[in-house]
């Protein structure tokens, strides 16, 4: 596979662990230094901010597309547009949220493979209730 397709590939694994909170995986998906989801500290900060939004939520689906890419060596970027559905669970069940945006991710070729280093997700619109993103109670 080419460097854009392994980056794209890339990004379908890592939405489909953020859908099963597969958390090893999306630890194992960041540089030991990266900043995501608005936390420095890399994959422990990450995954602990991401369990904050998503512990208490029900079922998710990441939907990805409209990718572009731009390799320069061992680094990359790529912009992503996502839609976002949440399920409410517990004291939100029946409800949902919603959210529409793009992914800018920042990459790095390690001996591991692509490791994001900087993530921000931009949301464009957001529908229904966010308080359905919650921790585990």
């Amino acid at each position: 596979m080419n460097d854009r397709d392994t980056l794209i590939e890339r990004l379908a694994e890592i939405a489909a662990a953020i859908d099963a909170r597969d958390w090893d995986t999306i630890r194992g998906a960041v540089t030991d230094d990266a900043h995501g989801y608005g936390v420095d500290g890399g994959p422990e900060a990450i995954v602990a901010r991401m369990q904050a939004h998503l512990g208490g939520v029900g079922a998710t689906q990441h939907l990805l597309g409209n990718h572009r890419v731009q390799v320069d060596g061992d680094r990359a970027r790529t912009l992503t547009y996502a839609r976002v559905y949440h399920v409410g669970a517990g004291p939100k069940e029946g409800s949902f949220y919603e959210c529409l945006g793009e992914y800018d991710d920042r990459w790095s070729r390690t001996d591991r493979g692509w490791l994001i280093s900087r993530r921000t997700f931009t949301i464009r619109i957001g529908l229904g209730d966010f308080a359905v993103l919650r921790p585990a109670d």
